[in-house]
């Protein structure tokens, strides 16, 4: 009814808390591809924004910055795979590649300079489609070299057409999905530890192409079979991951435990 008083809203935009507004806007212009940007001078509060949509907002505040670091922002959007490919090529920080979620859509997420989670999804062609078969094998092995730095390369974890040169010394057992058809890895996890009271898994990743098919769920598995079979019963499995992936994790009886880290390059 045209005299009804009831709110209309109209637009709404995230408001983040950053160290440095500029170095912000740069950041998600030259990485993340976002074309428009305004800039409040000083600049202690700017904005970008992808063709008049997708708007995000900045504000020059490094303690609350500190505080919310971890936070997350989700972007709907189509066309994903493309901005995907751009992501990739200009080195954002992947911290957990394009697949297929329960909720129908494609979804990955990137880590922004200012340790913000960005959610960026689209609606999958099918929603609640039934599981496909996967055509892998699981193979409890190392990958060779040139495996494993294909697959970092592909997720993102691995400059282009740079080569691993050895496995780290402390690598004890893989699990490795390969493709029925070529014998080719597809994806692979790690198992690293001392084989007597402590085991670590690292680096579970699935080629994009193959992702949304269960082989991450798979290839963890895997290790679960194996440290069921090989490993003492009190010994302790642990692994490091953003709250995002809880869930995944979850599902294989994983709990959050108290723990500390810190960066090399801060000591």
């Amino acid at each position: 009814m045209a005299n009804d008083p009831a709110p209309v809203f109209s637009h709404a935009e995230p408001v983040l808390a950053v160290k440095n507004v500029m170095e912000s806007v740069t950041y998600w212009q030259d990485v993340l591809g976002f074309p428009d940007k305004w800039i409040w001078d000083p600049p202690t509060l700017g904005a970008v924004s992808w063709r008049g949509a997708a708007h995000i907002q900045f504000s020059e505040e490094p303690e609350l910055a500190a505080a919310s670091v971890g936070n997350a922002v989700w972007i709907r959007m189509r066309n994903i795979e493309s901005l995907y490919a751009l992501h990739q090529r200009n080195g954002a920080t992947i911290v957990d590649p394009l697949q297929i979620r329960p909720w129908a859509h494609k979804q990955y997420t990137i880590r922004d300079i200012n340790g913000y989670y960005i959610h960026f999804a689209a609606v999958a062609k099918a929603r609640n489609p039934a599981p496909e078969a996967s055509p892998v094998r699981i193979a409890l092995r190392l990958p060779t070299l040139a495996e494993h730095s294909g697959l970092l390369r592909a997720v993102g974890w691995l400059a282009a057409e740079a080569e691993l040169k050895q496995h780290p010394a402390v690598f004890r057992m893989a699990s490795v999905a390969e493709d029925i058809a070529t014998g080719a890895a597809v994806g692979c996890a790690f198992l690293v530890g001392d084989n007597m009271s402590f085991y670590y898994i690292r680096e579970v990743m699935v080629l994009p192409a193959w992702q949304g098919r269960g082989i991450g769920t798979a290839l963890m598995q895997g290790l679960i079979d194996w440290l069921k079979a090989n490993a003492h019963p009190k010994a302790t499995v642990g692994l490091f991951t953003g709250d995002h992936l809880a869930p995944f994790y979850g599902q294989f009886g994983f709990i959050q435990a108290c723990g500390m880290y810190r960066e090399v390059g801060d000591l």
